[in-house]
């Protein structure tokens, strides 16, 4: 099989979690909004680690724009993460949080405090630098995470079901948001969700994974008209 020049390829990828079997195989094309679906369990989350680097897989490769990051250290793909919980460091004003996306030792150029001081007016929280996270709403928060995915520049975002504790408006917003940002940078999103109309929303490939492995992979637009997977009918029916 050739190697992709753009975009991911999770090649034949396997690995054992506790009493857990996943084996991985897909491709998933460039600068597009891509969601992972599934029910809980499935391995969902499995599959983002692998391709950030927290889990290892036993065989396998990982390529993302045609380089091998199989055995890469997370801090070495080009990826940005951008989770549930927005890992925001409670101690750190808002400007520090976004400033270890560019620097975890916080050495920072005049440049790189311009970079975060744009990246915070961006996602519409120009004059929250000096706020700290206790003080922010759970949107807020979100806002600060994708700040500081923006000063990180890479080309991957990967996301594990950032919306989930917010309520309905409020994921619609971040949403909306996430796609601008997107449509701005031209970089490849990959989303785990479990919101069948988020993923017909914002979506342009889409994954489902069952048991472990990817079940379905395609556009979104054979995706949610595959009738013939049972598993996947189910989820888009909500």
């Amino acid at each position: 099989m050739a190697e992709l020049k753009d975009g991911i390829e999770v090649r034949d990828v396997g690995l054992r979690l506790g009493a857990h079997d996943f084996r991985f195989d897909c491709r998933l094309p460039a600068g597009v909004v891509i969601a992972v679906t599934g029910a809980s369990g499935a391995g969902k989350s499995t599959f983002l680690n692998l391709l950030a680097g927290f889990d290892a897989p036993a065989s396998g490769k990982i390529l993302i724009n045609g380089t091998d990051v199989t055995h890469s250290h997370p801090a070495q793909r080009p990826v940005s993460l951008v989770f549930q919980e927005n890992n925001l460091f409670a101690h750190l004003d808002v400007f520090t949080n976004v400033g270890l996306g560019i620097d975890p030792a916080l050495k920072l150029s005049a440049p790189d405090r311009s970079a975060i001081s744009a990246a915070l007016e961006r996602v519409g929280l120009g004059g929250f630098e000096r706020r700290m996270p206790a003080t922010l709403s759970g949107g807020e928060r979100q806002r600060v995470a994708f700040a500081r995915a923006l000063v990180r520049k890479r080309p991957v975002l990967l996301l594990d079901e950032p919306f989930a504790a917010l309520d309905p408006a409020l994921r619609n917003e971040m949403a909306a948001l996430l796609l601008d940002m997107h449509r701005q940078s031209g970089n490849t999103v990959v989303i785990v969700s479990h919101d069948p109309d988020e993923v017909r929303r914002i979506a342009d490939f889409a994954l489902f994974i069952e048991g472990g492995q990817v079940a379905v992979a395609a556009p979104i637009g054979d995706f949610t008209s595959r009738r013939n997977h049972h598993g996947l009918a189910q989820f888009l029916q909500g």
